[in-house]
Formats: structure tokens, C-alpha cells, sequence
């Protein structure tokens, strides 16, 4: 038996899980028999912050990371937050 621990940050919830699981578990099987991706969509998984499929074999203390989608993109996340400061700084005046 293997100890993997399993993680999932979403928007409204952070959640960790640690399972006992049988040597030569799959991604794809941990993250199931997790239950953390129960109405949200899965961009991907990652061990120990390095991207996996689903067919990648865990092994004994890997930490699974559950992906989500990016719902803006970076560029322009990081615009709208530089518009933002600059019509802080204008109002300060």
C-alpha cells in the first residue's frame, strides 16, 4: 500500500484528502477515489507542482494536485489590476 495525498484548490473551497491506495495506483484512479472534483471541472493533475496524465503510476508520498481551468487570462488579469492601481493613485491626488 501507498500514502498519497490529494489536493484540490477551487474557487470557494481549498480541500486536501490523504488516501491509502495499492502500489501501481494511477493518477486518473487516485483523483477518483478522491471524490474533490465532484462538480468542477479538471483542467489536469500535477505531482508536486510537475504536470502528469492520467495514466502516470504514484508512488509512496506523492502529493496529486488537482488542476482547474484559468477563468481569465493572466495578461489580462494583470492589466485590469494595473488599471485599477493607477485609478487609485489618480483619485489619492
Amino acid at each position: 500500500m501507498i500514502k498519497v495525498e490529494v489536493i484540490a484548490a477551487w474557487p470557494d473551497r481549498s480541500e486536501t484528502v490523504t488516501l491509502k491506495l495499492p502500489e501501481g495506483t494511477l493518477a486518473s484512479e487516485a483523483c477518483a477515489e478522491s471524490g474533490l472534483t465532484e462538480g468542477y471541472p479538471l483542467a489536469g493533475m500535477a505531482v508536486f507542482g510537475r504536470r502528469v496524465g492520467d495514466d502516470a503510476v504514484l508512488h509512496d508520498g506523492d502529493r496529486l494536485e488537482l488542476l482547474r481551468a484559468l477563468t481569465i487570462d493572466p495578461k489580462e488579469a494583470r492589466r485590469r489590476r494595473a488599471e485599477t492601481a493607477q485609478a487609485i493613485k489618480q483619485k489619492a491626488r
